[in-house]
């Protein structure tokens, strides 16, 4: 006999939980990739893309995981030998940081750690002594999806602002978009990427990158750019096979469509509250395990965890033991302790992580928080008792 038979739950912090209307959107044969239907539903997509980012400016799809959205965005606006700064709270600043060197630029990186948010004026004392302002970019990630904090991209536009510094200003929203407010244009970011499998609740496989009339600017001078990167054709396709640098990634638009539509029928206002929501339900119930003294929030300011994911300690090697233990034992699936190493845990044995991100509702977030304080009780894992009445609670709120 086993608990886990049934339908599976995916807590991973990407790829989320992927409707049925998604799927079921993408259960169809091939279309036409040069006229109709498939083309007049790519012009819809953009317009509902930017107004989730914020923007009335431009966009460009991929046929990319988040990873080569990176990509796509460093190499239009950045050179080989151009210097960039990089605001590190986690593993993911850090990966951008080796694409940009991957691909011949200089970052440089000003470490936070992975349990704070990032302190513009440790940045501002960086770009303050770069008077020949050789750096032509600073690039943080607005969520890290690894230690589950939110940066604030508004502190660091005004940074840039009061020291007259033309950097870029470039934001990673891969875990965010859909999740988190985000408003590219009033918020001063000039170039932002992310990715279709988190907040979006489309299967991986398309990344997307925004850039402001100052990015096109600097994309214009560039000297050379990839002919599959280059976001012109991508932005301004004068045919829509050039959209995408060739054959259209026919059944991943068919969902992404269908994920849009969801989103627009429940009001982006309205997404965004639910998630908050849940995530304060999730929040309620690891605040009281903590109690426990076993368990630890990795990111202890409310104000400052991110809506799309929550890091959590439990211990060396209990992380990998509850998660197991969760999987086997009652389906649900929990994220790794993903870039959490410490000089005691060098390989995050200690450290899960809970995606809550998309399409989500108040009976799954119980469902799992259940799972996690049997898990908690079945592996003798100390934690403060009432976890899961404080998350009820919380959702008794409404």
């Amino acid at each position: 006999m086993s608990l886990a038979n049934g339908r599976p739950y995916l807590a991973i912090p990407g790829p989320s939980v992927m409707p049925d209307a998604v799927l079921q959107a993408m259960h169809a044969p091939a279309p036409n990739i040069y006229e109709g239907g498939l083309v007049t539903l790519t012009e819809t997509l953009i317009p509902d893309l930017c107004a989730i980012a914020g923007t009335r400016h431009h966009a460009a799809i991929y046929i990319a995981n988040g990873h080569g959205a990176w990509e796509a965005a460093l190499s239009n606006v950045l050179a080989p030998g151009d210097k960039v700064l990089v605001p590190s709270t986690g593993r993911f600043a850090h990966g951008w940081a080796d694409m940009a060197e991957g691909l011949g630029l200089v970052p440089e990186i000003v470490e936070f750690g992975t349990a704070a948010t990032i302190d513009p004026a440790r940045v501002a004392e960086v770009l303050a002594a770069d008077t020949d302002h050789a750096f032509k970019a600073v690039m943080f990630s607005h969520v890290d999806t690894a230690s589950s904090v939110r940066n604030d991209p508004q502190a660091l536009r005004a940074m840039l602002d009061e020291l007259g510094h033309p950097a870029l200003l470039m934001a990673d929203c891969v875990a965010s978009l859909g999740v988190e407010r985000f408003e590219m244009d009033a918020w001063g970011v000039d170039v932002m990427v992310s990715a279709s499998q988190k907040g979006l609740m489309t299967p991986p496989g398309l990344g997307f990158v925004f850039f402001n009339d100052k990015a096109a600017e600097v994309r214009a001078a560039m000297p050379r750019v990839s002919r599959y990167w280059d976001w012109v054709p991508r932005s301004k396709p004068e045919f829509f096979y050039n959209y995408f640098g060739g054959t259209a990634p026919t059944h991943h638009l068919l969902g992404l469509r269908a994920a849009l539509d969801m989103i627009k029928a429940e009001g982006l206002e309205n997404a965004l509250a639910r998630q908050a929501k849940l995530a304060s339900a999730i929040w309620a119930a690891c605040e009281v395990w903590e109690e426990g003294g076993a368990l630890r929030l990795n990111i202890r300011d409310r104000a400052l965890r991110s809506h799309a994911v929550t890091a959590l300690g439990v211990g060396v090697g209990m992380g990998e033991k509850l998660r197991r233990w969760t999987a086997d034992t009652a389906g649900l699936t929990l994220g790794l302790g993903l870039g959490m190493s410490t000089p005691e845990d060098p390989n995050g044995t200690g450290f899960f992580r809970i995606g809550h991100m998309g399409h989500l509702n108040a009976h799954m977030v119980l469902g799992a928080l259940g799972v996690i304080e049997a898990g908690l009780t079945a592996l003798e894992i100390p934690h403060g008792k009432g976890g899961l009445e404080a998350a009820a609670a919380v959702i008794a709120q409404g």
